[in-house]
């Protein structure tokens, strides 16, 4: 995968991610990773094993560190999300059925409602072996439960956030908009830079006898403008395909990359010096 791009907008905004007695800096590293790829940048540990700051997460973070630098630690859950508004708790265990149970799609639209309202929103994440307690999980609003295969349903802590991070950034793709999703600009190619490819592929497999027998030569060009021009090119893929082209006309399989045929060596006339 491609790394990091620092002539692009770094996206930091997003609901807290509140990691509940992770244990090793490994996950939490991997957790930061995450996270930095889909935009989030609030990473809140209540009590960690290994304490923090952790020389392991910062190297597992890959260059998240943003995200590490930005951490805040808390000793109890409720220290950690005393400032949000509303809280989604994540478990794969069936509970008391007391809170509703949300999808991760519509947890991530909930989140992304409130929090264009100016809310404080949150996700829990629980510890690697056994997750959320039940008291943890009654602090939140709302469960979000991933699905996954019930006869392994098991994720590790920075599998889970990789999931709710991937679910915030699809729930945004329309305030992404012209400045944080610009693909490269591709301007529409003209026919007459169509029909000038066209020309210059038929000369090109004129030149090698494509179109044969000859009485085929119409209907093959037709058939090949028909293949060519069931989308839209932009003049940036004309140009590349005419630039191939060409470089077929320039060399060939033969004799590539400009080499030239070897000269026939003209047989030396015999001595006859020795006048025998």
């Amino acid at each position: 995968m491609a790394g990091t791009n620092s002539e692009r907008e770094l996206l930091t905004e997003g609901p807290a991610i509140v990691l509940v007695e992770p244990q090793m800096g490994e996950n939490i590293g991997m957790v930061a990773r995450a996270m930095a790829n889909f935009g989030l940048a609030e990473l809140r540990l209540v009590n960690p094993r290994d304490g923090w700051p952790n020389e392991r997460a910062q190297a597992t973070a890959s260059k998240a560190d943003h995200v590490i630098a930005g951490t805040k630690v808390y000793d109890t859950l409720e220290e950690a999300i005393a400032d949000l508004n509303f809280v989604y708790a994540t478990t794969a265990r069936e509970r008391d059925g007391f809170k509703p149970v949300r999808s991760p799609v519509v947890a991530a639209e909930t989140l992304r409602t409130r929090f264009r309202a100016g809310e404080g929103v949150g996700i829990l994440f629980g510890r690697e072996r056994w997750g959320l307690s039940n008291e943890e999980v009654a602090l939140a609003d709302e469960i979000v439960t991933f699905p996954v295969n019930p006869a392994f349903a098991s994720l590790n802590i920075a599998q889970a956030v990789l999931l709710m991070s991937y679910e915030w950034m699809k729930s945004g793709m329309d305030d992404l908009g012209e400045v944080r999703f610009q693909a490269m600009e591709q301007t529409p190619s003209t026919k007459e830079q169509l029909f000038g490819f066209f020309d210059q592929l038929e000369e090109a497999l004129d030149a090698r006898n494509y179109f044969h027998p000859p009485a085929k030569k119409p209907k093959m060009v037709d058939n090949l403008r028909a293949v060519l021009s069931r989308r839209a090119f932009t003049e940036q893929e004309i140009s590349v395909l005419r630039g191939v082209i060409s470089s077929l006309d320039r060399f060939s399989r033969q004799y590539p990359r400009g080499s030239r045929a070897p000269e026939k060596t003209k047989e030396r006339p015999k001595d006859d010096s020795s006048g025998e």
